[in-house]
């Protein structure tokens, strides 16, 4: 199975996993989904972005994969900082809501994506 579809596979499960427990937990305690749905979006963005840099990265030299993959990171938390002021400050969701999720969500999809890191290289290891 190609690394992308194998990344992209797991993301939707692991999605579908998150939301199901996002509406059980809607359910059971006051639960702003709105709130959810804007933290999931920027942290399922910044893991797409993420692995797509790292797969575009891959095959490079030393040098331009280490510019690609850790100047992508710096880019993402700086755009994902900026992001997170932004709603927070014009107050377009619920802000106790809005956090927990995105630090549940980010703690989360960072793991799946070094995860996704971990299989792409042990794939190009079997190949040599």
């Amino acid at each position: 199975m190609k690394p992308l579809f194998d990344f992209l596979l797991k993301l939707c499960i692991l999605s579908v996993i998150l939301w199901g427990i996002v509406y059980w937990g809607a359910d059971r305690y006051a639960i702003d989904i709105g709130s959810v749905f804007v933290a999931w979006i920027l942290v399922i963005l910044n893991s797409l972005t993420g692995y797509l840099l790292f797969e575009y990265a891959f095959e490079k030299e030393q040098a331009v994969f280490t510019k690609v993959v850790f100047g992508g990171l710096s880019l993402r938390l700086l755009v994902l900082m900026i992001l997170v002021a932004v709603i927070i400050l014009q107050q377009v969701v619920t802000v106790s809501d809005f956090i927990l999720s995105f630090f549940a969500f980010y703690c989360i999809y960072v793991i799946l994506e070094i995860l996704g890191y971990q299989n792409r290289n042990k794939q190009k290891k079997k190949v040599a």
